[in-house]
């Protein structure tokens, strides 16, 4: 046997005493990678003929696919919203602090905007793989403008638009061009939205339903146009009633195209969702859940008051409101804290939580052949994680982006 690195000019790492978060299972077996890709051993050992150049000990840990946050509207001081001149800088200082947090891609969010707003920021937020200098961008989510006014929570109520006559232009003329946008929210029961629906997810954006009245007719006439995600579930919607349920009756939903999958989005911050709530949600339709932080700019900040767009937040504790206000606005809790939050409300598996930040996000994009996974062939995305689930370290391609300190001595 030789060692892989003599071969193929790229060494192979073979990481041990771990456990590999793989087909809804704990495995207690070895993780393989080379060339920022997941290796079959067996393919390595009886057809290569190699062994690996590399052995790290991983010292029982968990090793899961990187956790990727579909919706987030900032961070750290940067607003995703704000039109600045160098929205890519802004961007790049997220992207490398979440590291810590397990966090290996994710969608920036904009909320509502005016159109000169999405016309300087879109062009500036192109997608862009991750690496040791930060997470991956997998393309923008746009939540509004073009959702309920009863609805809109934190969103600015002056900035928000209807479908005209001419739905899909309006919105090319809201956004500009969408090279970069990767999903839409939008509240289905406005005038127009199939088609707008149709149109998008023809370009291949996601298209995802919230801040909006719709009853389940509406919602499931929606999904039938194309829809497959719900936004922040529970939240800016009407509440459940037992003789129209509205979107959240999506979850369990009778009358969805055969073979579709809703996926919808959950903010376990111990805030936005009462436990109970999110344990009716995993109940219902557990492959469905998808974690999001929904986080703000306030994010790893502190108390004080910040923006949001074009509002400002305050932040009380554990808490970000429109200022004056008591409207939640967006969350202050990074992605690790909200699987802790959610495994110990829910009761569910480690596993489960861990691939409702992982596997379902990339399963709703169409990357889970690439992300969310460790099946061979997958990129080397991935986080090493202590049994209470707090980050050890972060993998971007097979490459170490981030470790704790205690972890480095």
């Amino acid at each position: 046997m030789r060692s892989g690195k003599g071969a193929m000019c790229t060494p192979v790492l073979q990481f041990t005493n771990c456990r590999i978060l793989r087909g809804q299972k704990l495995l207690r077996e070895d993780l393989w990678v080379r060339g920022g890709r997941i290796l079959d051993p067996e393919r390595l050992f009886f057809e290569e003929r190699l062994v690996a150049d590399e052995q790290r000990d991983c010292g029982g840990c968990i090793l899961a696919p990187g956790f990727i946050d579909v919706q987030i509207n900032g961070g750290f001081g940067v607003d995703f919203s704000q039109a600045t001149e160098d929205v890519g800088s802004g961007v790049a200082l997220v992207a490398r602090r979440l590291l810590p947090h397990g966090v290996t891609s994710f969608c920036p969010t904009l909320v509502t905007s005016p159109p000169e707003v999405y016309h300087k920021v879109l062009p500036q937020i192109p997608v862009k793989s991750g690496g040791p200098h930060g997470a991956g961008v997998l393309g923008v989510h746009l939540e509004g403008p073009f959702i309920s006014r009863e609805k809109r929570g934190a969103h600015p109520e002056a900035h928000l638009r209807s479908f005209e006559a001419n739905a899909f232009h309006d919105v090319l003329a809201t956004y500009g061009p969408l090279d970069n946008v990767r999903i839409v929210t939008l509240a289905p029961e406005l005038d127009r939205s199939h088609e707008v629906i149709q149109a998008l997810t023809a370009r291949g954006i996601c298209v995802s339903l919230g801040h909006s009245v719709a009853n389940l007719r509406a919602a499931e006439e929606a999904v039938q146009s194309g829809a497959t995600f719900i936004t922040h579930l529970f939240n800016a919607m009407l509440p459940f009633h037992h003789r129209d349920p509205g979107i959240v009756g999506l979850l369990t939903s009778d009358r969805l195209p055969p073979g579709r999958h809703i996926f919808y989005g959950m903010i376990s911050d111990g805030m936005h969702t009462n436990p109970a709530a999110l344990r009716i949600a995993h109940r219902a339709h557990p492959q469905g859940l998808v974690l999001v932080t929904d986080a703000v700019p306030a994010l790893g900040l502190g108390n004080g008051r910040h923006t949001l767009g074009q509002q400002e937040v305050e932040v009380d504790g554990l808490t970000a409101y429109v200022a004056g206000t008591k409207t939640l606005s967006g969350s202050i809790a990074p992605m690790d804290v909200c699987i802790r939050h959610f495994l110990q409300a829910t009761g569910c598996s480690i596993e489960s939580a861990l691939e409702a930040a992982s596997l379902h996000p990339a399963q709703l994009l169409g990357l889970e052949k690439r992300k969310g996974t460790l099946d061979f062939g997958a990129d080397a995305d991935f986080v090493v994680l202590d049994d209470s689930l707090h980050v050890r370290a972060t993998y971007i391609s097979g490459e170490l982006v981030w470790q704790a300190d205690e972890a480095k001595q």
